[in-house]
């Protein structure tokens, strides 16, 4: 294609909107170079992976691969220059990371009178790589990590680059929960389907509510090679996706490319425009009604398209049909004067609030320092899972009383070493407009395991630890045997702040727990006390099945043994750490609702009891860092109020049908409170209206409580 200009129906979309930099587009990819030409002057960050340090490596190498790389020859070819040329693997697949999200991000964010004028170039963007290497860039928990970061930085909308096919369309819990929990936070994802030449899936793309892309030629044929099928039939588009013209790290000289991973950044670019529009109408950014205007509005292909109509999914992109179903109103031309065009670009400039300056090198990977400033509205930042978007005060009506816990300058983007540990060091000119509040404050369920981090210090346990009996054989240490490391910790509970001590879901490690403050051998104490009831047999009174961690989340990190790094949760304090089987709390709830249980079968109270924290602890699972999921995880663990509703509930015969948790509504000053909602229905009459218990949960502090009683109704659906 050769301009943007060319796809039907944007030209006259661009009268009406470029962007507005109250829209946030984050993009998952490499590491774009953000010192090209095209991007001096937009408004765009990029924040590097707190789960990777980046690679360092000869800058000459960006030219050799950039040299290589525009040879146009078969692939086969290119890739076996390219290994000659540069024999590292890793310097490879991070080189072409970044020549990827050069290209992507200058589709949408470059600047007019540039080799490059993006799509949406007056909205605010992103760039957040997602790792380091083929590995970890299509590594779920990764992907998850990356997602929940956009998030937490306000994005509006997510561009994910990365394509992890798929054979089932069936995503890590992680990444699933992410994309969900996205979702829900009225954010657009949008995904390319990826090129594996048929119907194959791609990950995040394939999950349900994905706004999936797939390419076609600058003819309007689909290419053979866009993947097609599956949940891509019910939210998968065609966009244009030969001859991209887009930037290129080093230089000035711009390439064109194509595959679905170009098409896909202008439907990303389009939905911007799009809710730029809901903003000028005086509405509330609605990702959902996005994605439905432009999947409802697609054009079926013909087989003039394509041999197989199949491939191309919903349809082609079709702008106009998309304004249409958005507004109610044809997409014509808006005649501008030039006075209303420069008074449009001072109110633009005036409502983006200066990022701080920052010196950075070439894609940002450590490859030598340029010794060039950015523009006043660039920034490089180190991120950790602890930097976090500072909300502007929400309506009473949406938010209820709440302030933040730390009050740095507003708008201003600050580095993390510039304030020390304070995990809360990014506020955003977002205008309100922000999908989710997060804090650094955790409280999250799981297991309770442990790292050495090198081989040294594993084999320092190893040669300190007392040999053990084995059927009768004496056999030496084995430090990966939790029930020895209990044992010997047992003993020498000082030997416990020589291990990283992390919190798990399902065996995957999530946070590394670091014991600080004048309490750390009493945490350290009961870390160990946690361990050692998990290793119990499952039918002793010690056994633990799971814990509770509160703590808050540091701009650290720690590299496990395994080479996963994870972000460091600080706990201050015992307090709120818990263990817990699910028959123990199922009995300690019981044991407090005893009135109630004279009315209903026991039996019964434990089922629904049962079915609720099951939901919780797998379907509901989650990082404990949204306010929404810490109060659902203190739900779980503080059962009592949850015994009482379903012990009503279950003495009319009622089961429970789902779990709600949304911001409460009203709530105590100064303190940020969320409603779950607990829905039980008759199973023998669905017909029967169903019954909502609501109980509140004050999330302000570090150990989260729950707020007067609990209150229920009746409801039609």
């Amino acid at each position: 294609m050769p301009d943007f200009a060319d796809i039907p129906g944007l030209n006259e979309l661009w009268t009406h909107t470029r962007g507005d930099p109250r829209i946030t587009v984050a993009l998952l990819d490499g590491a774009a170079d953000l010192d090209r030409g095209c991007f001096q002057g937009a408004n765009v960050t990029k924040i590097n992976p707190y789960w990777q340090q980046p690679l360092e490596f000869d800058p000459k190498y960006i030219d050799i691969f950039r040299e290589i790389q525009n040879l146009d020859q078969k692939n086969e070819v290119t890739e076996t220059k390219l290994k000659e040329a540069i024999p590292d693997k890793l310097t490879r697949e991070v080189l072409g990371a970044a020549f990827h999200a050069t290209h992507v991000f200058s589709n949408i964010f470059g600047q007019p009178g540039t080799p490059v004028e993006g799509i949406a170039y007056k909205c605010r963007g992103i760039n957040i790589p997602i790792g380091y290497g083929n590995d970890y860039y299509v590594d779920p928990i990764n992907l998850a990590r990356a997602i929940n970061l956009a998030v937490d930085l306000g994005a509006n909308i997510i561009h994910c680059a990365a394509c992890r096919p798929s054979k089932t369309g069936v995503a890590h819990e992680l990444l699933e929960k992410a994309v969900r929990q996205a979702l829900e936070n009225n954010i657009l994802i949008v995904a390319p389907t990826g090129n594996n030449k048929g119907e194959c899936w791609c990950l995040p793309a394939i999950l349900p509510g994905v706004m999936s892309v797939g390419a076609m030629k600058d003819n309007g044929q689909i290419f053979k090679f866009s993947n097609w099928g599956g949940q891509y039939q019910k939210q998968g588009i065609i966009a244009p996706g030969e001859n991209i013209l887009g930037a290129q790290p080093g230089t000035e000289e711009t390439v064109r490319n194509k595959g679905t991973s170009c098409a896909a950044p202008m439907v990303t670019g389009i939905s911007a425009l799009l809710m730029s529009l809901q903003l000028q109408q005086g509405a509330t950014p609605d990702a959902e009604a996005i994605r439905a205007a432009l999947t409802n509005s697609a054009i079926p292909c013909t087989l003039e398209d394509t041999e197989e109509v199949e491939r191309c999914m919903l349809g082609k992109l079709n702008v106009a049909g998309a304004f249409q179903l958005l507004t109610g109103k044809q997409l014509a031309v808006v005649e501008v004067s030039t006075a209303e065009v420069i008074s449009e670009d001072v109110r633009d400039e005036v409502s983006v609030v200066a990022a701080q300056e920052n010196t950075i090198s070439p894609l940002s990977l450590k490859v030598g320092d340029s010794g060039e400033k950015l523009t006043n509205t660039q920034t490089n930042i180190t991120a950790s899972s602890g930097l976090k978007v500072i909300e502007e005060e929400r309506s009473k009506e949406l938010m209820g009383n709440q302030t933040p816990t730390n009050d740095p300058v507003e708008g201003k983007v600050l580095n993390s070493t510039e304030k020390g540990n304070d995990p809360t060091t990014i506020a955003q000119p977002t205008n309100g407009i922000i999908p989710s509040a997060t804090s650094n404050k955790i409280y999250a369920l799981g297991t309770v395991g442990y790292d050495f981090g090198t081989e040294a210090r594993r084999d320092s346990f190893k040669q300190l630890m007392p040999a053990t009996v084995i059927s009768g054989v004496q056999a030496p240490a084995n430090p990966y045997d939790a029930s020895q490391m209990v044992d010997y910790l047992e003993t020498n509970l000082y030997e416990a702040k020589s291990l990283i001590w992390t919190l798990n879901i399902e065996l995957t490690p999530i946070y590394v727990l670091q014991p600080v403050g004048a309490f750390a051998e009493d945490i350290y104490e009961t870390l160990q006390n946690m361990l050692s009831g998990q290793v119990e047999a499952e039918d002793n009174e010690g056994y633990i099945e799971r814990v509770s961690i509160t703590g808050r989340l540091s701009d650290e990190t720690v590299k496990l043994f395994s080479g996963q790094t994870l972000p460091v949760v600080k706990i201050y304090s015992p307090r709120g750490m818990y263990g817990w089987t699910v028959n123990m709390l199922i009995d300690s709830a019981l044991t407090s609702v005893s009135a109630e249980r004279e009315e209903a079968e026991e039996e019964a109270i434990r089922k629904s009891l049962r079915s609720f924290l099951q939901r919780v602890y797998y379907d509901l699972r989650n990082l404990g860092r949204a306010d929404r999921d810490r109060a659902i995880n203190f739900a779980a663990t503080n059962a009592f109020q949850a015994t009482a509703s379903i012990s009503e509930a279950v003495a009319v015969g009622m089961e429970l049908h789902s779990i709600e948790v949304e911001k409460s509504p009203f709530c105590r000053y100064n303190s940020n409170c969320w409603d779950v909602k607990l829905k039980f229905f008759n199973p023998d009459n669905t017909r029967r209206a169903k019954k909502v218990y609501r109980f509140t949960i004050d999330v302000s502090d570090l150990m989260p409580v729950t707020l007067g009683k609990v209150r229920s109704w009746s409801v039609s659906e």
